[in-house]
């Protein structure tokens, strides 16, 4: 498609350039964050088997002002959707003001011709171009210092400092490094079971390993060599992001999330990140108030949508719509949600 502005003409076609191009242009245009990186589109191909498409916004003199990947996640059990990006909370149009209005607006053409339920372009900033929005997630981030010493005691207040002693004290340790992604998943996929929530393959994971290893920082917190809490994060562009994590519930009394969360900041702080993002969530949940307790900002979450028939968000489990299903999946040996939900987490973007 073409879209002409007060200085010269947008051109939106598919990216032609390599893996290591496209990445070269997100960290020259604005606004770029570790889910728009090239690898993506393999992990999204090669272990879920969706369709992809990477979209790239030219002038007339053939020069990238901009960059769009799209993805679509079709289930007959679940609906269509086509969004940037799945199972991540960005990914959303990057680049000039003209160039991210002319890929919102192909992305509008592409979601119209597919026919499918949702277009949802995930990102920190409003898209341009007059797409209705969703408000439904934020982000919650906390500025880091030089230091740990410095983040230890001018950084965390009191009440949060004896928390991290708490587990510290019981002789539980925080680990982190690529040999931990099996005690992750074991983790991760054991807390996703008592949500009552899909949990996505451990194939997902050993691919952020292949795909992202500058990038992917996994951490385990032990007692005795039992794993207790987990997390899983991208480091890029300065700021540390926890996207997945996960605790056992038969631990909370010696608090290893505490430890678990205490841990990855000082790591953060160790590679020279300036901020930790808490990863999303639901304004007002739980999980918001967890991260507040660390003096964090909420960052809001404009998503940019489109609907042909009204639409307004992927399937979502905590939802009352999926309650009696969230109920009976809490239930189930986590043998048997292990092997079933990575079948269905595919399709719940």
């Amino acid at each position: 498609m073409h879209l002409r502005n007060a200085e010269r003409p947008i051109t939106v076609q598919p990216f032609s350039g390599s893996a290591r191009e496209w990445d070269d242009t997100v960290g020259r245009l604005g606004g770029g964050t570790f889910c728009h990186l090239a690898g993506w589109r393999q992990v999204m191909e090669e272990v879920f088997g969706h369709e992809a498409w990477w979209w790239s916004a030219v002038d007339a003199e053939s020069t990238c002002q901009g960059l769009l990947p799209l993805v679509r996640v079709k289930s007959a059990l679940f609906g269509d959707y086509l969004v940037s990006m799945p199972f991540l909370s960005y990914g959303g149009p990057i680049g000039s003001e003209p160039a991210r209005a002319a890929l919102a607006a192909h992305a509008v053409e592409e979601a119209r011709r597919l026919g499918v339920d949702l277009l949802e372009l995930r990102d920190r900033r409003e898209v341009p171009g007059g797409l209705s929005v969703s408000n439904r997630k934020i982000t919650v981030i906390k500025e880091l210092p030089k230091s740990s010493e410095e983040l230890w005691e001018d950084g965390l207040k009191a009440k949060v400092r004896s928390q991290v002693r708490r587990p510290m004290k019981e002789g539980l340790e925080g680990r982190i490094g690529a040999e931990h992604v099996d005690g992750f998943y074991e983790i991760f996929s054991t807390t996703m079971r008592d949500l009552g929530t899909p949990v996505l393959p451990k194939r997902f994971f050993e691919a952020l390993l292949e795909h992202f290893p500058d990038h992917v920082v996994f951490a385990v917190v032990e007692g005795a060599g039992i794993p207790m809490a987990a997390g899983c994060g991208f480091l890029w562009g300065g700021e540390f992001e926890v996207t997945w994590a996960g605790a056992l519930r038969e631990h909370s009394r010696v608090a290893p999330n505490m430890l678990l969360y205490w841990s990855l900041m000082e790591e953060s702080v160790r590679r020279g990140a300036h901020a930790f993002n808490f990863g999303r969530c639901s304004p007002g949940s739980g999980t918001h108030r967890f991260k507040k307790q660390w003096d964090t900002e909420d960052h809001p979450l404009p998503w940019a949508q489109w609907s042909p028939s009204g639409v307004v968000a992927t399937p979502n489990p905590d939802s009352p719509k999926f309650r009696l299903a969230t109920q009976a999946w809490q239930k189930l040996p986590l043998g048997v949600a292990n092997a079933v939900g990575p079948i269905l987490a595919r399709s719940l973007p």
